[in-house]
């Protein structure tokens, strides 16, 4: 590589996916990489970041992927992240993937369709950084409909609870999930941005990164509106429960006052003294009619007040 580096006319793409590590460290040192950048690349965890060294830019994100078909378990994730770093040299774009559910093929797309070769290394990265902003934007409209299900589920006559709450612990997850890989995608693009105009690039890329930026910039709007739709519904999710759970608390109250009615009257008279009617049929009709009076009356009353 680092022979066809040295034509001024040369553009290089090299994209390793799952490299060996020995393999990859003599390519490092070959094209002069930073230990430490090679390092983050292959490592198993790292977070989104870009870093601009003396002679290149190194830059780590995530694209996103929506299962499809959505999993049937509604405690499992409906996203899929991928990772892929990026060496951005002034005629060099190396690319390191530890997954191979990226599209590469879009890359090349989007690098053609913005003038291929002629503008140089700035439009590859711009291919690719787009390829990922998209599929932040689709993992988004995932979530947002799956918030919107949510709220049909939260105010349906008969929301099954248990699953209701697996279903928003695991979107409130998933947007945790979301956010960690798409708000530190400002500082991705401004880094690669700001390496452009140190190496001197031309300005006819400035436009597609500005509109790269602004998409970027709603996706993370879009991402932090949506964190606070699922705390909305969170919130109002409790103050539902705390609803029905008052509205049972009449019904319980009201019914217990009709019971208690009869209650008393037949206790009243089951104490063992004289009182009129005793031992006959009339006092026996007589405490009858009063239970089953006063038992509508309050039925009536409560019914009213939209206790029962």
């Amino acid at each position: 590589m680092s022979d066809y580096l040295a034509d001024e006319r040369t553009l290089v793409w090299c994209d390793i996916y799952d490299p060996d590590h020995e393999t990859f460290n003599a390519l490092a040192r070959e094209l002069g990489l930073n230990e430490w950048a090679v390092e983050d690349a292959v490592a198993e965890s790292e977070r989104t970041k870009a870093v601009v060294y003396k002679t290149h830019a190194f830059f780590t994100v995530y694209s996103v992927e929506v299962k499809d078909p959505p999993p049937t378990d509604v405690s499992e994730s409906t996203l899929e992240v991928h990772r892929i770093s990026g060496f951005v040299l002034p005629r060099a774009l190396i690319t390191v993937r530890l997954s191979a559910h990226f599209d590469m093929d879009r890359v090349s797309r989007n690098f053609d369709d913005l003038g291929g070769q002629e503008r140089g290394v700035g439009s590859l990265v711009h291919g690719l950084l787009d390829v990922v902003v998209d599929s932040h934007f689709t993992a988004v409209q995932a979530l947002d409909d799956g918030i919107e299900a949510l709220e049909d589920d939260l105010f349906a006559e008969h929301p099954l609870r248990g699953k209701l709450q697996r279903k928003m612990f695991q979107l409130r997850k998933d947007l945790v999930a979301l956010r960690r890989v798409v708000l530190p995608m400002r500082e991705i693009v401004s880094a690669v941005q700001h390496r452009r105009a140190g190496a001197g690039a031309s300005v006819e890329l400035d436009a597609v990164y500005a509109d790269l930026y602004d998409h970027v910039l709603r996706a993370a709007e879009w991402t932090e509106s949506l964190r606070d739709m699922v705390t909305t519904v969170f919130e109002t999710n409790l103050s539902l429960q705390d609803a029905r759970l008052n509205t049972v608390m009449k019904k319980l109250s009201g019914w217990a006052a009709i019971i208690a009615v009869p209650t008393a009257i037949t206790g009243f008279y089951g104490q063992n003294v004289d009182y009129p009617g005793i031992g006959t049929v009339t006092g026996f009709v007589t405490s009858t009619s009063i239970i089953v009076v006063l038992v509508l009356i309050l039925y009536w009353l409560f019914k009213a007040r939209d206790w029962l």
